[in-house]
């Protein structure tokens, strides 16, 4: 006997993703970016859990949407993602490799991640297709 967890609907397979999201992003927060050891793990490694839970995000988004029968909803997950993904790995890459950034630079990088680890952007799509909700 196999369980299938696969949802066989639109509405069924969004709100999977949500899910899944929600669960990374709950994570994300209560074990690192909110933790006091957070300031105790070294810059290359922070750099390394952000990019890791912004990179999950984007592939679990992907895997969601992509089984939906919306086109333009995956087409402007991958747009937004990857652009803020290169925007982000960009001003990482030059922390790594020239030093430390500016505080605002800092906080712009940090505003994108959150917005692209978060399930805001995940529910305004599925809200714009309304046949998904």
């Amino acid at each position: 006997m196999t369980i299938n967890l696969q949802p066989k609907t639109d509405r069924g397979r969004w709100i999977f993703g949500l899910c899944a999201i929600f669960s990374i992003y709950t994570i994300y927060y209560l074990l690192f970016q909110d933790s006091p050891m957070a300031e105790h793990i070294n810059r290359k490694m922070r750099h390394i859990i952000k990019f890791g839970a912004t990179f999950a995000v984007y592939l679990l988004g992907t895997f969601y949407l992509g089984k939906l029968k919306d086109e333009w909803m995956d087409l402007l997950w991958h747009t937004i993602h990857i652009s803020g993904l290169v925007v982000i790995v960009s001003i990482g890459l030059f922390d790594w490799m020239f030093g430390m950034v500016s505080m605002p630079t800092k906080l712009f990088a940090a505003s994108i991640q959150e917005f692209l680890i978060s399930p805001v952007l995940y529910v305004g799509m599925g809200i714009i297709n309304r046949k998904v909700l």
